[in-house]
């Protein structure tokens, strides 16, 4: 019979090497991306937009959420673009993000093992399962950060889209203030701390303080957040250079944005009515096979 004790001693030796050859490979120098630095040199390269994602930290007196910045920089941890966009509709930064995934990760490590350690007080119990539940306990933790944005992901979608929706009915409320259009733009983004809100704002802060238009910035942060709607305030802001009226259009797109999120909140309550109706079936299914199963065992016991 294998002695289970070199299994772990394996275990734990491979662990701590990975450990070492992650550390090194944080600790080297990243080697500059050799295109942006050609643009840069050549003065090609568009220097002129920082993106306004998610911050690395909020909290900046929380040691755990420094701590996964950190390991964010240091290990240079992937970072899905979609994922980006999620942390930034929720406004979570990536610290909180990498802390809990590390969090969950070491929970499911090591729950298994302790678990196991306390009833081997009592009974004896071998070591090979919990290992290996321990293993597949922290892959599932790590990831599971990531299946809980995804799941979270409709209700981010909704919750942004009628914050657009908001901000465009300020918009068009500054604007028949007297108003210009940047002017606008600027107090409806100053009026809520919304993470939609706090991302138009830096775009047009960092407009502002560059002394240019802010319509491209509009559409670098639409690309950002994925939702088409601020290159629409953008474009129609961007009428007033041509002296067009602004406040009808405003109301036209407002009232497509409001009919948009009507539909799309209608299809989702569908959605869920037909769910529970799934589930409401299977009281009466299995009602009506406890009422027919005695008399069909009696007629063919019979």
């Amino acid at each position: 019979m294998p002695d289970p004790s070199l299994g772990v001693a394996v275990i734990a030796a491979a662990l701590l090497a990975g450990g070492v050859w992650l550390v090194v490979c944080g600790l080297r120098e990243a080697p500059p991306a050799l295109g942006p630095a050609l643009e840069q040199l050549t003065g090609q390269g568009d220097d002129t937009w920082e993106s306004s994602g998610p911050a690395l930290v909020i909290d900046e007196s929380s040691r755990l959420e420094n701590l996964g910045a950190l390991a964010y920089q240091r290990l240079r941890l992937p970072l899905p673009e979609r994922t980006v966009t999620m942390l930034t509709l929720e406004g979570r930064s990536i610290g909180d993000y990498f802390v809990h995934k590390a969090f969950l990760c070491l929970a499911g490590l090591m729950l298994p093992s302790l678990a196991t350690l306390v009833f081997s007080l009592v009974i004896p119990i071998g070591w090979s399962l919990p290992l290996v539940v321990g293993l597949a306990a922290g892959i599932l933790g790590w990831f599971w950060p990531d299946i809980a944005l995804r799941s979270s992901q409709t209700r981010t979608d909704s919750d942004a889209r009628e914050a657009v929706s908001t901000y465009f009915d300020l918009v068009l409320l500054e604007r028949l203030a007297n108003q210009s259009a940047t002017g606008a733009l600027d107090a409806a983004a100053g009026l809520s701390d919304a993470p939609v809100f706090r991302h138009i704002r830096s775009a047009l802060t960092q407009a502002r303080l560059e002394q240019r238009p802010p319509w491209r910035d509009l559409h670098r942060c639409a690309e950002e957040l994925s939702i088409p709607a601020i290159a629409d305030i953008a474009d129609i802001m961007r009428l007033e250079d041509q002296g067009a009226s602004l406040a009808d259009v405003l109301s036209a797109r407002v009232a497509e944005l409001r009919d948009a999120h009507l539909g799309a909140e209608k299809q989702e309550a569908t959605r869920t009515s037909e769910r529970m109706t799934l589930w409401m079936t299977i009281p009466v299914i299995i009602f009506a096979l406890a009422m027919l199963i005695p008399p069909m065992l009696r007629m063919a016991s019979g």
